[in-house]
């Protein structure tokens, strides 16, 4: 069973006055200017924004962008402390300052363990300004502490109050969903491998789904069995899950709302621990090979939080869930795995294995001609290299490809557009099989594109994201992300499916 980490705060919203708040911390954004830093929150008295604006020049707080700093509350706030974030100066686009917004919020929040109640103070005008903000603040006070014997130190806020409009509020309750099912994403991927594994995964959906307001929409899950798959001839995720003790599943969620014009379906890579089986990898930060499922969390936390808003898309996800470990039974390197749909692949490097579930699972999605197949997998180390880590590669058909990058932008989480140069599918050549599953080192991310090319039909809208980098935080915290999972592209995948429902 998945252990769920400390749940998000509870989101209120306010009107009037911030100065009147009762809270424990009073965030305050602060847009900077050439003459220092200026209060930039609608309903502020004069008398008071002043005092601020004095505050923060006595503390050197000019409203960079990211910076933070709490002071004691000035005479006439009921807030104890007041925290100054800093916006930076005028964004050049609306998506660039909702981004900016997600960020000082978050930002704030990340500082504010072990304090209970807090208030935000931000140029909220709409609710598309009110949804950045209610997002960036509630990511930036996620906390996972399943696992602390003790979470004092890490206790997290319990209520965030926004000041906004009522014109706001179907932002903030939209924010509501979608930072709840990053969180659940967040939480699988911080799930220790002990714990996490094919079995204990497709249970927590189907206990997830079969739960209040997802069981009312009619979501449903399927789950393949290993006995399942290996009659019915998935042999990518036998292959890979070969050498464990704990066996494969394929889970199929399905959410169909009558209305719904467009079926969109997600295919996510679930490795739940990846030692990279006999080709093993090398020790240093294999823990983090945790995150390998990542792709998965993101496609059946996307699908919970589409069926919760209502959006009138038929979705589908399939979570391709394997461990891939070293043993007695484990694939070898000269191996030849079937792949459902009859295609053969030569194994020449186990650690190879996210392509072969993917495949598996692509296949399987074209069964039902959906309008357009996305898949989200930590598929390369070679993504990281060409992108960083925070910047999700994407690649396919043009079209779906484009999608998605205008999704991307307008949720904040960046990605980049790739090609998959004809030339980079001989590097699969094999004089066994129809395909080997690992080419060369050159162009590492779009080989890997191409291989699951191979699976996808000749006139099939397809996207590839290749977010191995984005889905997990191994570094420093920044703006509402912490160190660990991420839950990248949760966000992205929501505002896909209601630019689809919309269309």
């Amino acid at each position: 069973m998945v252990t769920p980490s400390t749940p998000l705060p509870t989101l209120t919203r306010a009107t009037g006055d911030p100065a009147a708040l009762t809270v424990d911390a009073l965030v305050v954004a602060f847009q900077q200017d050439q003459t220092g830093g200026l209060p930039a929150a609608p309903g502020l008295a004069k008398k008071q924004a002043q005092a601020l604006t004095a505050a923060a020049a006595a503390v050197g707080h000019t409203g960079k962008a990211g910076s933070t700093v709490r002071i004691p509350a000035p005479t006439g706030f009921k807030a104890t402390s007041v925290v100054l974030a800093g916006i930076g100066e005028e964004a050049d686009s609306d998506s660039a300052h909702l981004e900016t917004l997600r960020r000082a919020a978050g930002t704030a929040l990340r500082s504010l363990e072990k304090t209970d109640s807090v208030g935000l103070a931000f140029p909220v005008a709409d609710s598309a300004s009110a949804e950045a903000v209610a997002t960036g603040a509630l990511l930036g006070s996620y906390r996972y502490t399943a696992y602390l014997s003790d979470g004092a130190d890490k206790k997290p806020v319990s209520t965030l109050t926004i000041v906004a409009p009522t014109s706001a509020k179907a932002g903030l309750d939209r924010a509501t969903t979608i930072a709840a099912a990053s969180a659940g994403a967040r939480d699988l991927v911080n799930q220790p491998p002990l714990d996490l594994f094919p079995e204990s995964f497709a249970q927590s959906v189907v206990d997830q789904a079969g739960s209040g307001d997802l069981k009312k929409a009619k979501v449903t899950v399927e789950v393949l069995d290993e006995d399942t798959l290996r009659t019915r001839g998935f042999g990518g995720l036998i292959g890979v899950g070969g050498g464990s003790t704990r066996g494969p599943r394929l889970v199929k969620i399905s959410y169909a709302p009558k209305k719904a014009s467009t079926h969109l379906s997600l295919v996510g890579k679930g490795i739940t621990f990846d030692s990279g089986g006999i080709s093993l990898k090398p020790p240093a930060k294999m823990e983090e090979m945790k995150s390998d499922m990542a792709g998965a969390a993101a496609a059946a936390q996307s699908i919970f939080a589409i069926a919760r808003l209502g959006l009138p898309v038929r979705v589908t996800a399939w979570l391709a869930l394997a461990e891939n470990m070293p043993s007695g039974t484990a694939q070898r390197p000269a191996d030849v795995l079937r792949i459902y749909g009859g295609k053969t692949v030569e194994v020449t490097n186990t650690d190879a294995e996210g392509r072969l579930v993917l495949a598996d699972a692509l296949v399987a999605a074209q069964e039902e001609s959906p309008d357009l197949i996305v898949d989200i997998a930590t598929l390369t180390g070679a993504q990281v290299v060409a992108l960083g880590l925070r910047t999700t590669g994407v690649m396919g058909t043009d079209d779906a490809r484009n999608k998605l990058v205008l999704a991307a932008e307008a949720s904040g989480e960046p990605m980049w557009p790739m090609p998959i140069p004809e030339e980079m599918i001989r590097s699969f050549d094999s004089d066994t099989a129809d395909l080997t599953n690992a080419g060369g080192r050159a162009g590492g991310m779009l080989a890997a594109a191409a291989f699951l090319q191979e699976f996808v039909e000749d006139g099939v809208e397809w996207a590839h994201l290749d977010i191995a980098g984005p889905s997990f935080n191994g570094e420093g915290p920044h703006g509402y992300t912490g160190k660990g999972g991420t839950g990248v592209p949760v966000r992205t995948l929501v505002e896909l499916a209601g630019r689809l429902a919309r269309a």
